[in-house]
């Protein structure tokens, strides 16, 4: 076989491997239409280039693609490389500090050897396509991927954490699981010192460093919940629960996960939001602007403040 057809072949073993965890000598054979000594052959180029590919003898023994000491080419097809390249093009305005550059960066690369028709429907979905995301706070990736070990790792993190009167303090925390709300970031842990779960803005953590204490993973809530109830409900004066007559999908599209929560409701066509504030005015606000009919259900206090809104605005209106 020529040169061009067993580059063109160890291509195509290079994209078999990386489709699925591990393939067996003969699935190989098969799927490339060579001799088992052929894939032995091609193994070991692949392992010239840098590619770890790992073997195991004996029954229902193959071949895998493992993790090297560096990364290696990827092999994309078209819905994977169109996917990869959208992707890129919204992290470039992420919250990850330098996740911009560098996915700028590896979009140049991708753009390079794009099929032309690729690249025209990757700029086609890009041009179509608006964020009314706005930028958050940036985070130093090495914190991600020291709270990422950590939590895989089931180690305990120190850190110092401003308290409510600005002061930092030391926190030593037991990491489960990092949230991202999409303009912060959040880790919900066990606080060792207070005996309880907590939520802290990795945004305010300074100095974190993972220990070499490990602990045994505890019971605990769903991360998600725990964080949105932590954010949008829990610091707040006053928490208001309001039916609305609107399925939860668009009520959610409305109200973001950090603003409020979502609640089903036994009768359909209606949904329960659970929403904190610090001003019932502002509260009432809130629930009219989304334009749907409303009933209040907690606290009593905000019917009485939004009967007087309503005259105020009746006045304001016969003023006018």
């Amino acid at each position: 076989m020529s040169a061009e057809g067993t580059t063109e072949r160890v291509l195509r073993l290079l994209a078999l491997l990386q489709r699925r965890p591990s393939w067996t000598a003969a699935e190989l054979a098969a799927e490339l239409q060579v001799t088992d000594r052929s894939v032995r052959r091609d193994v070991e180029r692949l392992r010239a280039l840098g590619y770890p590919v790992h073997a195991t003898a004996g029954v229902g023994g193959g071949y895998q693609l493992g993790a090297g000491t560096r990364l290696p080419p990827l092999l994309l097809d078209d819905e994977e490389a169109i996917a990869t390249a959208v992707s890129l093009r919204m992290a470039s305005g992420g919250t990850v500090a330098g996740s911009g550059e560098a996915a700028l960066r590896a979009l140049a690369k991708l753009d390079q050897v794009m099929p032309p028709r690729l690249r025209a429907e990757v700029r086609a979905v890009h041009g179509a396509t608006e964020t009314l995301v706005g930028p958050g706070v940036q985070i130093d990736p090495e914190l991600l991927v020291t709270l990422a070990r950590a939590c895989r790792d089931a180690v305990r993190v120190r850190f110092r954490y401003p308290a409510r009167d600005g002061a930092e303090h030391e926190r030593t925390a037991e990491p489960v699981r990092m949230v991202a709300t999409g303009r912060r970031w959040y880790l919900m842990a066990w606080d060792v010192d207070r005996d309880d779960w907590r939520t802290f803005r990795l945004d305010r953590m300074r100095e974190v460093t993972a220990t070499t204490w490990r602990f045994r993973p505890r019971e605990h809530p769903d991360p998600a919940t725990y964080v949105q109830h932590s954010v949008a409900e829990a610091p707040y004066r006053h928490l208001a629960r309001v039916r609305l007559h609107a399925t939860p999908d668009r009520v959610r599209a409305l109200v973001p996960p950090q603003v409020g929560r979502v609640e089903d409701d036994p009768d359909p066509g209606w949904c329960v939001l659970v929403v904190g504030g610090v001003d019932l005015a502002w509260l009432a606000l809130h629930v009219v602007r989304l334009g749907f009919e409303a009933v209040i259900l907690d606290p009593p206090e905000l019917r009485a403040t939004a009967l007087q809104l309503a005259r105020d605005l009746t006045s304001l209106a016969n003023n006018s």
